[in-house]
């Protein structure tokens, strides 16, 4: 499949472009296409075309902070809404939460602050994601093997 995404953190420092980062491998790894533009407060890097957007089956945003979503609502793509944590942490899901997403129009938002808001969401076992992800994933993680 093919996929588009933004990453976007206040800063813009390291977590939005750890986010990308996890986001092009496991796609790659899944056999997925993925195209990810990163914002910050330094502006946007690998900025998405209007073509990547209109080739896509999917878009993904993983931000902490507001995206405007409006260039694919004009392109009719599927959104997937997650926070830069759920991109560092748990990129499996969400990549799986767009492949699902791909095939309908609805947007899906897994923000926890859209989950506390919503409690029949919370009462749907079918809705609620695994927390936590994979540990070794984990910021603290990456550093030390950097630094080891």
């Amino acid at each position: 499949m093919k996929f588009v995404a933004v990453t976007a953190c206040p800063t813009g420092i390291a977590h939005s472009q750890m986010a990308a980062e996890n986001l092009e491998q496991t796609a790659a790894e899944q056999g997925h296409d993925i195209d990810v533009e990163i914002q910050g407060a330094m502006g946007a890097e690998n900025e998405l075309s209007a073509a990547d957007i209109e080739a896509a089956d999917a878009a993904i945003i993983a931000a902490d902070t507001s995206v405007s979503r409006d260039r694919f609502e004009d392109a009719d793509v599927p959104v997937v809404k997650g926070t830069v944590k759920d991109a560092v942490n748990d990129v499996e899901g969400l990549l799986a939460e767009a492949v699902e997403t791909a095939g309908g129009d609805a947007e899906v938002d897994t923000s926890e602050t859209s989950k506390a808001d919503d409690t029949t969401a919370a009462d749907d076992s079918e809705s609620q994601r695994r927390r936590g992800g994979d540990r070794s994933k984990s910021l603290a993680n990456r550093l030390k093997r950097l630094f080891t």
